[in-house]
């Protein structure tokens, strides 16, 4: 059915005639003032025909008029505010079963054509869209997409980004602020000078990490080629329905075949000629994505020791040789069985060829090739380095006696000993130190380091705690404590180490079941609270609350279940008739609640509270007659016996000649007919 704007001449009267005329140019109009007039005179179902002569329009139509345009105009308005409160998302909508079914039946509609470029090339096979059809079935289904940083629905008219490293989305202004925060938070920490250095952003839930310049500022659709993507409800949302073209991985050339779509690019569909692992058989045709393929013959190549060869059937990369062989060791004195895999090997003898000069000998243990020169050979010093000489290989250099004057450890001081071999002795001359937070200064030896007892008051990187180190040079450790605060999910706390600023969205997930169980729905934690269970399609499996067996089928539903419409049929009390009624063990009632004393005090209990009613009076109708005789009427079950039909006896009385005049009655012992008082009436 059209909207009641788009009806022609279907309303308030209005004919075919006057829409006509409403719908010519203004400047046929201009021409003919009075066409108007009757136009509007035929519009409200006048009987008189439309006035042919040229007349001064009346004052009134063009206010009308002006009034139906703009009632018109607001019409239209309140369609298309309509029309955009149909497209948004599912999670505000509140459709019946019907609609549900309609809804289930356009996703998998809009799902189909998505993947069909996908499907025609593996020949109906999607087992390789299972993660992408997840991700794409999640977009449609209500509470299922959630922004991890505000913890609130991601609904098809909101801009999104998408990471491309996990898939999750995210509101645009929500993760611009989230990129703006971290780097403020990295460069308020680690930069001397603020805001020089450009530091990357991580995504909150895979901690992937984007430079400076890929925080995003407009809202793409998931392939990246248009900007603002339209809501089409035959789309899948955030989509621009284009072919995504983006490049497979792992890189064969190809690239992606469907359309516009969230989530990971299925695996290659394409069919390629590729030989065997081997090489040795004929290319065969194989999915792009599954290259490699095994001929099962016997590999044959030489390994890396040069003695065996491969013996496993067709692969890639040959593994080490798994023999064993008697190898030497590398300066060839040692034979050892050793693992075909790793040739090379050391003994732990010491060389002791004779060097060149012919008086010393190889002191390097197990090498190959020659060994190297004496170390005595070259021109030598004394230890402290002051005199040279050049001495044959046998003779020792002599200490000259000088002083060592070598730099010692403290690097300030020189050694006071003669020319010595050996180290030096330690720094022992006392001298002015300042303690390394640079409060106090004392006298003591060199080599000592002079730490002072205070604590450092200042506050550590996370804002939250003290440094409370001794003698802190001001070079303040991170903190070292756990955050332990409470996360934006009211269930768990940051298991981080303390840090400043806001902590990482809860990483957990939860599971929202229906009340049955069947159905689940994975939502972040701490959106359970919020989120509406999800529609099952199951029956319910509740017990019954009233005294029926069993439930009216219906679907599995959160909250309580609809009260009981089977008919009651419990026995009814003082007869054999069943109650004809409608269940009424749970039946909402008004409470009796104390009169309140003034506006002050509040009401304790409810308003309505659920009562079992007691079964009515039966109502069948039983035929009695009344106490006379005199007819027979149906009478309810409950008021069963004989009545008064109100109308005169009629029994003849004692005296044989006279009816009794009263009203009906019920004759007994104490209740007889009158005593008859008239006149004898016989001759």
């Amino acid at each position: 059915m059209e909207p009641a704007w788009r009806q022609q001449g279907r309303g308030r009267g209005r004919s075919q005639e006057g829409h006509g005329e409403r719908s010519r140019p203004p400047q046929k109009e201009r021409e003919r003032p009075g066409a108007a007039a009757g136009a509007w005179a035929a519009g409200r179902g006048a009987r008189t025909k439309t006035a042919t002569a040229p007349g001064p329009e009346p004052p009134q139509g063009v206010s009308v008029q002006s009034k139906f345009e703009e009632i018109r105009k607001s019409n239209q308005a309140a369609a298309q505010r309509l029309v955009e409160s149909r497209i948004s998302s599912s999670s505000s909508d509140e459709d019946d079963d019907g609609d549900v079914d309609h809804k289930e039946g356009k996703t998998g509609k809009i799902l189909e054509s998505t993947f069909t470029t996908y499907t025609d090339q593996t020949g109906g096979d999607s087992t390789g869209l299972v993660r992408t059809g997840q991700y794409v079935s999640d977009l449609f289904q209500s509470g299922a997409l959630t922004c991890l940083i505000c913890i609130a629905s991601v609904k098809r008219t909101q801009a999104v980004w998408s990471c491309s490293s996990c898939f999750s989305l995210f509101h645009l202004p929500c993760i611009q602020k989230w990129a703006r925060d971290s780097v403020f938070l990295v460069s308020s920490v680690t930069d001397e000078d603020f805001g020089q250095k450009q530091h990357p952003w991580p995504c909150p839930k895979c901690r992937a990490e984007y430079p400076p310049s890929a925080t995003p500022n407009r809202y793409m659709c998931y392939c990246g080629k248009l900007q603002d993507p339209p809501a089409d409800p035959w789309l899948v949302p955030h989509s621009c329905g284009s072919i995504c073209q983006k490049e497979l991985k792992p890189t064969c050339g190809h690239t992606c075949l469907l359309l516009c779509h969230p989530g990971p690019c299925p695996p290659c569909p394409k069919m390629v000629s590729v030989p065997c692992m081997c090489g040795k058989a004929k290319p065969l045709p194989r999915r792009c994505s599954n290259k490699p393929w095994s001929c099962q013959q016997q590999c044959g190549k030489l390994l890396l020791c040069r003695q065996h060869t491969c013996s496993q059937p067709c692969h890639t990369e040959c593994s080490p040789c798994p023999r064993v062989s008697v190898q030497r060791c590398v300066c060839g004195r040692e034979k050892a069985e050793r693992p075909c895999a790793s040739p090379r090997w050391t003994c732990q003898q010491v060389c002791g060829s004779v060097l060149s000069c012919g008086n010393h000998t190889c002191e390097v243990v197990c090498h190959d090739g020659v060994c190297p020169p004496c170390p005595r050979s070259v021109s030598r010093s004394c230890p402290c380095g002051k005199t040279k000489s050049s001495l044959p290989c046998t003779e020792e250099v002599l200490l000259c006696g000088d002083t060592c004057d070598r730099r010692l450890s403290c690097g300030k001081h020189t050694c006071s000993m003669r020319c010595h071999r050996g180290s030096c002795e330690t720094c022992r001359q006392e001298v002015e130190k300042e303690c390394r937070c640079g409060k106090y200064r004392k006298l003591m030896p060199c080599h000592r380091e002079y730490l002072c007892d205070s604590k450092c008051p200042k506050t550590r990187s996370c804002q939250r705690h003290q440094c409370r180190r001794k003698c802190c040079p001001g070079n303040c450790p991170p903190c070292d404590q756990s955050c332990s605060r409470t996360l934006g999910c009211r269930n768990h706390k940051c298991p981080s180490v303390c840090h400043q600023g806001s902590c990482y969205p809860c990483p957990e997930s939860v599971e929202v079941r229906c009340s049955c169980g069947s159905t689940v729905l994975s939502v972040p934690c701490g959106r359970e609270r919020s989120t509406r269970p999800p529609r099952c399609k199951e029956p319910c499996r509740r017990p019954p609350s009233c005294h029926h067996p069993t439930r009216e089928a219906h679907r599995c539903h959160p909250g309580p279940c609809p009260p009981c419409r089977q008919t009651c049929l419990l026995p009814l009390p003082g007869c054999s008739h069943t109650c004809p009624q409608s269940c009424h063990d749970l039946v909402l009632v008004k409470s009796q609640q104390v009169q309140l004393a003034g506006p002050w005090e509040q009401p304790t209990e409810p308003a309505f509270v659920k009562k079992a009613l007691p079964c009515p009076p039966c109502q069948v109708p039983i035929p009695t007659a009344c106490y006379g005789g005199h007819e027979v009427s149906p009478v309810p079950c409950h008021r069963q016996g004989p009545f008064s039909c109100r109308r005169p006896c009629g029994r003849p009385l004692t005296c044989g000649n006279h009816t009794c005049g009263r009203e009906c009655h019920l004759v007994t012992d104490g209740n007889k007919c009158e005593v008859c008082e008239d006149g004898c009436s016989k001759p």
